[in-house]
């Protein structure tokens, strides 16, 4: 999986913008991930990771503006059906749920911004992404698409 992780790593061909902020950066780690979309063209992102639960909790509210290519990913110790909302986010984002093995269970698209609506996984779920809405249909990720992260 390391050597597969290096390839799509080192062949993806959208560029990372830098994360401008400091307050994400200060309160969560950052990583790469590699998001495999269908046609096997792959994109790289660099991610916050909310891996605690206190992380989990903030997520992206507050945030004004999220660069492209950038987002934020929650990883959970078990695979569970998951349910997000945008309370106190600003921004309307796309939202990726993904089993164990990275594969992309279900997409929401352009949620409502300050919205208190349950978004849920259609199933059991060990990762949910947050992106930029309208970023899963301009790279056309969807159900299907595999998240290739790992941890070191």
């Amino acid at each position: 999986m390391t050597a597969l992780r290096s390839l799509l790593l080192g062949f993806c061909v959208l560029p990372l913008l830098a994360a401008a902020d400091e307050e994400l950066d200060a309160a969560f780690d950052k990583d790469i991930l590699v998001i495999v979309a269908r046609e096997h063209v792959c994109f790289r992102f660099e991610i916050h990771l909310a891996l605690n639960y206190e992380q989990q909790r903030r997520g992206l509210m507050f945030v004004r503006k999220l660069p492209p290519m950038s987002g934020m990913l929650f990883v959970y110790p078990d695979e569970a059906h998951r349910s997000m909302w945008m309370k106190n986010t600003y921004i309307p984002l796309d939202i990726l749920f993904a089993r164990r093995d990275g594969v992309v269970t279900n997409v929401v698209t352009n949620t409502v911004p300050l919205s208190l609506e349950s978004i849920s996984s259609t199933e059991p779920v060990t990762f949910v992404l947050e992106l930029n809405a309208g970023t899963t249909e301009r790279l056309a990720i969807d159900a299907g698409s595999r998240l290739i992260w790992e941890t070191d």
